[in-house]
């Protein structure tokens, strides 16, 4: 039970941080609806609205991975990923977090503290665009978002750990329901066993049954 507290506090502070982020959706829809009407109503182009705009979805993009990591919804290989053993699932995905992940993410951290202190020493500005603003800010974002991406990755390969012992996947914390059946399945998929399949399979094939008989039954009377 400590693990599983445990697991779900990290799984918090990722959905936290995601959900805060996620609000900068509704800044970036006005300042692009801003400029579109300065734009073609009132021809007057703000220069520095490509800038904000860049700033503000890349800090929406990177501060919500932790968050998508926590509620597994980052893109894998679900049609064979789904038809393993749950063992087998917790096996790759360590091994994936250990040998990529991990060094990924703590390279990502390495070169974000670099890059934004080095923005932060000379108070750096876009020069993308003329009189461009400040970027300084929106670099630091990127060891950020590393530091929260690597303690939701570590409590993930806890995960894993507890699922190589006991065989079974510890709950996480779930913050929002997919509304596509489809996409709810996929992400929610599960290793399905010999039991399971073959009741799927008598299942279908009663059903085939069924509509051959209807078939015959309707070309009879023909």
């Amino acid at each position: 039970m400590r693990v599983q507290s445990l697991l779900f506090a990290v799984d918090r502070i990722s959905t936290w941080a995601g959900k805060a982020t996620s609000w900068l959706i509704v800044f970036l829809m006005l300042v692009v609806c801003g400029e579109v009407f300065k734009r073609y109503i009132l021809n007057a182009p703000t220069a520095w609205i490509f800038d904000a705009s860049n700033i503000v979805y890349g800090t929406m993009f990177m501060m919500c991975g932790a968050y998508t990591l926590a509620q597994n919804g980052h893109v894998r290989g679900d049609f064979l990923y789904s038809s393993m053993k749950p063992r087998t699932q917790a096996a790759l995905d360590l091994a994936l977090y250990l040998v990529f992940f991990c060094p990924g993410i703590l390279a990502l951290i390495y070169a974000g503290y670099e890059y934004a202190s080095d923005s932060w020493r000379i108070l750096e500005h876009s020069n993308t665009t003329a009189n461009g603003p400040p970027v300084y800010h929106f670099k630091t974002v990127i060891p950020i978002a590393g530091v929260l991406m690597m303690l939701q990755g570590l409590a993930e390969m806890v995960r894993c750990i507890a699922c190589l012992k006991t065989g079974k996947w510890p709950a996480r914390l779930k913050d929002a329901e997919e509304i596509d059946v489809i996409e709810q399945q996929l992400a929610d998929s599960e290793y399905v066993d010999e039991e399971a399949r073959t009741l799927a399979i008598e299942r279908a094939r009663s059903i085939d049954e069924a509509a051959k008989q209807r078939g015959m039954g309707d070309g009879a009377k023909l």
